[in-house]
């Protein structure tokens, strides 16, 4: 079910990328006072889509996905799907195609499903119970390079850890002992990836972007339903359909 419930957290991260929203929402948090109006409006409503987004997915939608997985799944599908032409496009804006840029996809792509893989066969029952703040703070700072790059389960990171019943625990019963150290780390590791990510992409943008799109690809795996309904398909077109005409 972990590996269900996560699918969706990061189908929202791919479009992301694929809606060509990743690389100026990476420099809007971190310019966020060089520009504060404009960045602050672009922001803004992503935030404040996330939250709501947020709330939606705890409660009515996380029931619903359950259930309707076939169907959650094949729209996600399409919208990633529907992208792809566009993440080439975004990656080759700088230079032209290289076959050579083809094997940062490649190693990403390895990567992106041996953490698929991770996810599947973890022992989930596997788990530290002496946490100290330092163990708690790099916990947090390790999960959030998979909050940063689209396609990395913060889920199969926390579980390598053995810290992800503990974390999941924490937030419900609200325990500051875990949750603050781990919060700091978050805090701190998202700045730190946002950063390299900027990096990244002013120094190596068409290396950085084919390796995301290897991720992309990757994560698709999650995503493709174990079996099709007629509705799943024509939900999948019409993922594939809106993807399409964004894109334009």
């Amino acid at each position: 079910m972990v590996l269900e419930q996560y699918c969706l957290v990061s189908a929202v991260g791919i479009l992301c990328v694929i809606f060509g929203l990743y690389e100026k929402l990476v420099n809007s948090i971190l310019d966020i006072f060089k520009n504060f109006k404009k960045n602050f409006t672009f922001l803004f409503p992503i935030v404040l889509g996330i939250g709501i987004g947020f709330l939606f997915f705890s409660n009515i939608l996380n029931s619903y996905f359950v259930t309707y997985q076939i169907e959650f799944k094949s729209l996600f599908l399409g919208l990633i799907l529907g992208g792809i032409p566009s993440l080439f496009k975004q990656a080759n804006k700088e230079k032209k195609f290289k076959f050579s840029l083809l094997l940062y996809t490649f190693i990403s792509f390895c990567f992106g499903l041996f953490l698929i893989f991770l996810e599947k066969n973890l022992d989930t029952s596997f788990f530290i119970t002496e946490n100290n703040f330092l163990f708690l703070f790099l916990c947090g700072f390790v999960m959030s390079c998979g909050i940063i790059i689209p396609g990395i389960s913060s889920t199969v990171i926390l579980m390598c850890f053995g810290i992800y019943y503990t974390y999941l625990e924490s937030i419900c019963t609200f325990n500051l002992n875990v949750l603050l150290p781990m919060g700091l780390g978050i805090i701190i590791g998202c700045i730190t990836f946002l950063i390299l990510i900027r990096f990244l992409f002013k120094n190596f943008y068409s290396k950085t972007f084919y390796s995301i799109i290897g991720f992309v690809f990757g994560s698709i795996f999650i995503i493709i339903p174990n079996s099709f309904s007629l509705f799943s398909i024509l939900l999948f077109l019409l993922g594939l359909f809106i993807s399409l005409k964004i894109e334009k």
